[in-house]
């Protein structure tokens, strides 16, 4: 069984940097201490919150329950072929550690998700993007273990349900479930993209004509440090805010008002820049009191050192009516309020 600690603050386990206690602490390095702790936690009746790296989460009070910190480790290549790898994680690896790992090996698929933070556990629950690639364009599979009868069950990338930043995790399946690991399948003869953001701007730039996937990864990281803060730096969980999606319809209407309007086709229709429009509502840059948007990323919140939770959701509500009132658009937050 596992040191349960009390009381413990969560100001390190966040990457808002938010003072905020756990009733109960414990870090899990196995499935069998996870389940040691939730036998025990089921006698009292208590809520049960695991945490990854914390950069998906605001605290705005202290948590009435038992904080499991997952601490599960190891990377393993379970099968391949002549052009195929499947690589497991453990879920509390770190996400970017299992990108260098991939890189080094030369295992393309998921160079262009360098850098996002937090574990592989907490990857397939928000089906993580970047320039150009999705979790799920990799994903093979994952094992969870049912908090209910505390059974390893798989997922297939078919049971998971992946949307934009969605899955069944963060639906039906939402507090049911501890990721274990999670299984990719990679190529060993990398299909380079280059094609989002300014990843083949910033090539060219290199001299850089035939790129691996260790380049592409270096542009990525590059990328991601000039537009968002450091964590470790001024608190913050990256972007806020879901880019909402609309019908081209509705679209349109908005352009004929906004010009200037970006719009991304999907599959469901029209994707908006939440960015954009939370800037075009005066937000980009604005402090209020010790919390506010970043100066140079309007979908980035940050703690410019001793805000609450509650400011930070106070002001995430304020600028989703702005956009609502101004664009008659919802943006949905994608960070998690505890």
């Amino acid at each position: 069984m596992p040191l349960i600690e009390q009381n413990y603050s969560l100001k390190k386990y966040n990457t808002f940097g938010i003072e905020a206690s756990a009733r109960y602490f414990a870090e899990v390095h196995s499935v069998e201490e996870v389940i040691s702790i939730i036998k025990s936690v089921g006698d009292h009746n208590l809520p049960l919150l695991f945490l990854g790296g914390g950069s998906n989460i605001l605290f705005t009070k202290d948590f009435p329950g038992i904080v499991i910190k997952n601490n599960l480790k190891g990377i393993s290549l379970v099968k391949e072929t002549e052009d195929e790898v499947w690589v497991k994680s453990a879920s509390g690896e770190i996400w970017h550690e299992l990108v260098q790992y991939c890189i080094k090996n030369n295992y393309g698929g998921i160079e262009n998700l360098s850098l996002i933070p937090g574990t592989v556990g907490a990857a397939p629950i928000q089906n993580i993007g970047a320039y150009g690639t999705e979790l799920k364009d990799v994903f093979e599979s994952l094992e969870a273990l049912d908090l209910n009868d505390l059974t390893i069950k798989t997922f297939t990338r078919t049971d998971c349900r992946f949307d934009y930043r969605d899955s069944i995790f963060k639906q039906e399946g939402k507090g049911k479930y501890f990721i274990v690991s999670v299984t990719l399948r990679l190529q060993k003869n990398p299909k380079i993209n280059t094609s989002y953001g300014a990843i083949q701007k910033l090539l060219d730039e290199r001299g850089i004509s035939h790129p691996t996937i260790a380049d592409i990864s270096q542009v990525v990281c590059d990328i991601r440090n000039s537009k968002l803060p450091n964590p470790a730096v001024i608190g913050n969980a990256g972007s806020f805010f879901k880019n909402p999606e609309i019908t081209e319809e509705q679209y349109l209407s908005l352009k004929n008002t906004y010009a200037d309007m970006p719009g991304y086709p999907t599959h469901k229709g029209i994707k908006l820049s939440a960015a954009w429009m939370i800037e075009r509502c005066g937000w980009k840059g604005k402090q209020v009191g010790d919390t506010g948007t970043h100066k140079d990323h309007a979908l980035v919140l940050v703690n410019y050192g001793h805000a609450t939770g509650e400011e930070v959701k106070a002001l995430a509500l304020e600028i989703q009516k702005s956009v609502q009132d101004m664009f008659g658009v919802r943006i949905e937050m994608e960070v998690n309020l505890i």
